[in-house]
């Protein structure tokens, strides 16, 4: 994936598992669903969880499978250790982005895009997405009895990805999968576990200082 079709799916999947401990409407209808999601994101401060990514290329017919922590704190930071395969580090503190390969000792660096230049998924992982303004929601036929598939799509094109799919838990409105199609058509499917919400992170989880002697890429001028 991209450095920036990485970072959408991140940015929205902080938001979903963000949102995944609601309880369920009592009318089930995609915008009501979609409605209780975006009222949980709205109480949420940070969370932590483990997490699960497998990439599907359509172009190199390949997949890939990754594992790791990931720590979010609104509004913009967040922290994604991957361990397994191989170990990376990508990171945002609210102002600049951050993603270290220490395999290759390389730092790629980027600003938070500002709201008016930001992408949906960006605008989730600032504080100021809506899930029902700026999707279009829909069920995914033939979802498993205790779960709701949604379908979203979002109303303004998107660079990075064209749809979402997201699973969850039918009572709870925990988050089970998210899946992500790209114009490539590739597919990301996030899974998370071990949920804690509202735990009081530090900022200083979210800090990062550039390994001496690394090869530092500047994609774009970061801020200060």
């Amino acid at each position: 994936m991209s450095r920036f079709a990485l970072l959408s799916a991140c940015s929205l999947l902080v938001w979903f598992s963000a949102a995944g401990a609601s309880t369920a409407p009592e009318q089930d209808s995609p915008q009501q669903v979609a409605s209780a999601l975006q009222a949980k994101y709205d109480s949420i401060r940070d969370f932590k969880a483990d997490f699960t990514q497998q990439y599907d290329s359509a172009l190199f017919r390949k997949k890939l499978l990754e594992r790791g922590k990931v720590q979010v704190k609104k509004p913009g930071r967040m922290r994604w250790d991957y361990t397994a395969p191989d170990k990376k580090l990508f990171i945002s503190n609210g102002t600049n982005i951050y993603l270290f390969v220490p395999a290759d000792n390389q730092v790629t660096v980027s600003p938070v895009p500002k709201q008016d230049e930001a992408t949906t998924a960006l605008l989730f992982l600032v504080g100021k997405g809506n899930l029902t303004r700026d999707f279009t929601v829909s069920f995914i036929p033939k979802a498993p009895p205790d779960t709701f598939g949604l379908r979203l799509d979002p109303k303004l094109p998107d660079r990075d990805y064209d749809w979402l799919q997201l699973g969850l838990e039918r009572k709870s409105l925990q988050i089970r999968t998210l899946v992500a199609g790209d114009r490539q058509g590739g597919q990301s499917t996030f899974t998370f576990t071990n949920f804690k919400e509202n735990v009081g992170l530090s900022d200083k989880t979210f800090e990062f200082k550039i390994p001496r002697g690394a090869d530092v890429i500047n994609a774009g001028a970061p801020s200060r």
